[in-house]
């Protein structure tokens, strides 16, 4: 087999890597790039013309933003995922396209796209030409997957973005079985210093922050991701307030989450155990708890902006590049007795990542001026990625792995990861629109 890395290579974003064979040539991702400007994969028309399928791994924008694109360049074959992938892109899909309205994207590619989805089951392989392809969980989000493929001669293992911990909602990882003579692996968490800390130390703090800021009445914003992180956090406050550790506050939910959450609760089959026990063997649906309150439109989140006392606002988008989080930073942000608390990767180049690293005046939206930011910024790591012992972890269960191409993480970060595993595997971290032989 042969790669080439058309985006995430040194970089967060646009992940988008070529997988040819003797006969076969598969797409593995097609993301876009968040940061000051919008970024592509760096993929020829001609090429994408002779792509015989698409591979998903799951639906986050960095991993299929570039989906509608495709079919609007000349892509026509099939794009492959799992049942809440598939589902989750094509909401993902259509709130991209509405908010950021692409130029090169046409309405013949956009209406296409949805047509081509083919669901494929965990565990369940099926092939492509001379390509054999099986999905295994990834821990991730809904429906992530860990993508094996083998021509025969190779057996190639892209990990997507990859969880080892258990969540919320979610089993970690499958890692039973592996095997690869290569692997193509993230590394946004594979810095020296990315050590995780307990989940529970995390969340202790996470409570006391929460808790301050009520206790004088205030209001929190909580920028999130629509698909995953908001699901883990809105569980997360939910138990807290049926515990009684938090004060009972209204959690409003805003942005395409109301969505995302139906589509979990549709497919709670992938959640785990004890997450679908509460649904089917209980009245107790915490997809469906009266702690939420979800807000549709302006005129309800002027009433969430506007109510007596405290309350807690989860909403979309978790970089503060655009959606309803705009309106909550202008009516709240000047306001010391409010708060963010950020729980997600920002990328460099973001209103979110300028915050989280102390900036008090930011460019918000389409404002003309900074915004001047009074409210408090508190950030806790509740990360859906694997960190660094998880990641060299991950590389022991794979048997007869001998290449490892390291992706998805911003340069230093892959680099540092790249210096560990040279010293037992052949390590690469790979330069942008180059073939590789696996």
């Amino acid at each position: 087999m042969r790669v080439t890395f058309f985006g995430a290579a040194a970089e967060v974003g646009r992940s988008c890597i070529l997988v040819e064979s003797a006969d076969t040539r598969l797409i593995l991702d097609a993301g876009i790039k968040l940061g000051e400007v919008e970024e592509h994969p760096q993929i020829t028309d001609l090429q994408l013309e002779r792509v015989d399928a698409a591979v998903l791994s799951h639906a986050h924008l960095d991993h299929c933003g570039y989906v509608p694109h495709l079919f609007s360049h000349g892509y026509d074959g099939p794009v492959y995922a799992t049942k809440p992938t598939l589902e989750l892109v094509n909401v993902i899909m259509n709130d991209y396209l509405g908010i950021s309205k692409p130029k090169d994207v046409t309405k013949e590619g956009a209406a296409k796209a949805p047509k081509r989805f083919k669901m494929v089951e965990y565990h369940k392989e099926f092939r492509v030409k001379d390509i054999k392809i099986k999905l295994v969980p990834a821990g991730h989000i809904l429906g992530s997957a860990m993508v094996e493929l083998d021509d025969g001669k190779d057996r190639l293992i892209y990990t997507g973005d990859v969880n080892l911990r258990s969540t919320k909602l979610l089993e970690p990882a499958y890692t039973e079985s592996l095997s690869a003579n290569a692997m193509i692996m993230e590394s946004t968490y594979g810095g020296k210093d990315d050590v995780f800390p307990a989940e529970k130390v995390v969340l202790g703090k996470l409570v006391e922050s929460l808790k301050e800021t009520i206790s004088t009445g205030g209001k929190v914003i909580i920028p999130s991701f629509a698909v995953g992180r908001a699901q883990e956090m809105l569980f997360i406050l939910d138990d807290y307030i049926r515990s009684g550790v938090l004060p009972q506050v209204p959690i409003y939910v805003d942005g395409m989450i109301g969505k995302v959450m139906r589509i979990y609760r549709h497919n709670v089959i992938y959640c785990k155990d004890e997450v679908q026990k509460r649904i089917l063997m209980s009245e107790d649906d915490p997809f469906k708890s009266k702690n939420f309150i979800i807000v549709a439109g302006k005129a309800a989140r002027d009433r969430a902006i506007k109510s007596d006392g405290s309350c807690i606002i989860v909403t979309t988008s978790g970089m503060l590049k655009g959606g309803p989080v705009l309106r909550y930073m202008e009516k709240l942000a000047g306001d010391p007795n409010n708060k963010m608390i950020i729980v997600g990767y920002q990328a460099v180049g973001t209103p979110g990542r300028e915050l989280q690293d102390g900036a008090r005046e930011v460019q918000i939206g389409d404002a003309k001026s900074k915004m001047d930011i009074r409210l408090k910024v508190d950030s806790f790591h509740l990360s859906a990625h694997a960190d660094r012992p998880q990641l060299l972890k991950l590389v022991t269960k794979v048997k007869g792995l001998k290449t490892i191409f390291i992706d998805h993480g911003e340069e230093t970060k892959s680099k540092e990861l790249h210096e560990t595993l040279k010293k037992s595997y052949d390590a690469r971290l790979p330069a942008l629109s180059t073939p590789y032989e696996v």
